[in-house]
């Protein structure tokens, strides 16, 4: 099942031709699907997914939930994901909604908190040999000037990283359009954080499809805060669904990361555009589109 779609020649869908994107061929990019994003050409179980995945040419996965998921299933992954020499992205350092919305307090309880999921988060990241791990600062402290949210946010930063870094493990801060309410809401802030953190397990996770909402000037400001991104996750404006759906020109995005050697991943955080199997068809299209950079 997980060839038959791809088997036919499946023409021009939406302008997105799939002339030179034979099945197997490898991207120039490392993107990486997620859970359910190919259910309808490989099942429900994501084992089966991910070999999908990999037979399609992609060579890494990302799981927000992954945390959530039993030691036993993470270990299946952990060591599906080594078989195929493929690697596994993001996944949630997640302590829970109250957290979310009190690191910028400077309780201590729920810095506390933090580090105690950090280090939960690094046995979960052994099973999968993960390196990366995406951190929301949280939402605005009103009660507080915004120096003193910073500063606290700053001090949390750096207690995850004193866990995380003899590990190896690198906390990615995203930046996310979600609501005005978040404290972190432009490159430059998280930026500044990073830099005033100075660990290398705390960096940047420059989500495109965010970053388009809340300042757009893409590449530009990928390029003035390169040396503290570590991570990148992809998503078009409007909709949030695969490239060549929306106004983001994810060809010369893609062809810029490419140029300045970037060898990390790209999570493809994001929908489909379209329904079932070919649906799954027109997002792998799409990813060979925009893969091109002759």
């Amino acid at each position: 099942m997980a060839g038959s779609i791809l088997s036919a020649d499946a023409g021009n869908i939406n302008g997105v031709s799939n002339a030179a994107a034979p099945k197997g061929k490898v991207f120039n990019l490392d993107y990486a699907p997620h859970d359910g994003m190919f259910k309808n050409s490989a099942g429900k179980n994501f084992l089966d997914q991910i070999q999908f995945m990999y037979d399609q040419g992609f060579r890494s996965i990302e799981d927000n939930g992954y945390m959530q998921r039993s030691v036993e299933e993470q270990t299946k992954i952990g060591n599906l994901l080594a078989k195929l020499g493929m690697r596994m992205g993001v996944f949630v350092i997640d302590a829970g909604d109250n957290w979310k919305v009190s690191l910028t307090t400077g309780k201590k309880e729920f810095k506390d908190r933090f580090v105690e999921v950090c280090k939960k988060a690094i046995e979960s990241a052994k099973r999968c040999n993960a390196k990366w791990a995406t951190v929301v600062p949280g939402f605005y402290e009103r009660k507080l000037p915004y120096g003193i949210q910073m500063a606290n946010v700053v001090d949390a930063m750096r207690s995850g990283a004193e866990i995380l870094e003899p590990a190896g493990l690198i906390m990615v801060l995203e930046t996310l359009s979600d609501t005005p309410e978040l404290f972190l809401q432009q490159t430059h802030e998280t930026y500044a954080v990073c830099k005033a953190v100075n660990s290398p397990s705390c960096k940047i996770l420059y989500d495109i499809y965010h970053m388009q909402k809340t300042e757009g000037n893409l590449i530009t400001n990928i390029d003035r805060c390169w040396d503290e991104i570590a991570y990148v996750q992809i998503g078009d404006n409007p909709g949030r669904m695969e490239p060549i759906t929306g106004e983001i020109n994810y060809k010369n995005v893609f062809k810029h990361l490419h140029e300045k050697g970037y060898k990390g991943i790209l999570g493809m955080e994001h929908g489909n555009s379209r329904p079932e199997a070919a649906g799954e068809l027109r997002v792998i299209q799409a990813y060979r589109e925009v893969d091109q950079f002759m």
